[in-house]
């Protein structure tokens, strides 16, 4: 079944463009030129994943990605001016899972879509009695990608499980923020690498009790971050 993926954007000869692009490589494609329309569209129908620009007429592109994250997963790609501040940009918790600046490369477009969708869609091969992982008062569970903390759910992006999994399957080991980019965003990542920091934070926000003095994921300074199951 074709993928299906709502675009948003107010240029228009950027929609036509990603429109044609992405319906050649079979996607089904909607589209919508303002955050209003945006929500209307994807509370009313079904998407695989959701190109979002920012800067958007009336609703933003982050108030319409915070809306979204209220009810549903679905992977957002944010668009970016190139030039704007990214540390407003990254330091924002919007919960896009990755973010593009403009003026991009539909080659580079279509390579980030068709990481994230692999990656959603993905069933980790494990054996049974590893699909769930626990660490004291969490659960991970591989399968359905769903985490429990004291019994409580705990909604993260695909982006901050897929972290979440490395980590906690590779227990004690350190990872940089390069091996990150490579082994969680799987591709050459050309943006700024403060990204696996805020992707680090969030993530800490959701799982830690204080993010501040954190239980679960520790900093190496100096060398990357690493998850420990010891008290």
């Amino acid at each position: 079944m074709a993928r299906k993926i709502l675009l948003v954007d107010d240029e228009p000869l950027i929609l036509k463009g990603l429109k044609y692009s992405l319906e050649q490589d079979g996607y089904l494609t909607d589209s919508a030129m303002d955050g209003e329309e945006a929500l209307a569209k994807f509370f009313a129908g079904e998407y695989d994943l959701i190109l979002l620009d920012v800067m958007l007429p009336g609703l933003d592109g982050i108030e319409v990605c915070q809306r979204i994250r209220e009810r549903s997963n679905v992977p957002i790609i944010m668009l970016t001016a190139k030039g704007e501040d990214m540390d407003k940009i990254l330091g924002l918790e919007y919960g896009a899972d990755d973010y593009m600046t403009k003026p991009f490369n539909i080659l580079e477009v279509k390579a980030r879509i068709k990481t994230i969708l692999r990656r959603a869609q993905a069933t980790p091969p494990a054996a049974e009695e590893n699909k769930i992982i626990r660490v004291r008062d969490m659960e991970v569970n591989l399968v359905n990608r769903s985490v429990k903390l004291a019994g409580k759910d705990v909604k993260l992006t695909a982006k901050e499980f897929d972290l979440l999994q490395l980590f906690i399957t590779n227990r004690g080991r350190v990872f940089s923020r390069e091996s990150m980019l490579e082994t969680v965003w799987k591709y050459d990542y050309l943006g700024d690498m403060r990204t696996v920091d805020v992707h680090i934070r969030r993530l800490r926000e959701k799982i830690e009790r204080n993010s501040n003095q954190p239980e679960f994921i520790f900093t190496k300074w100096g060398v990357g971050y690493y998850f420990t199951d010891k008290d």
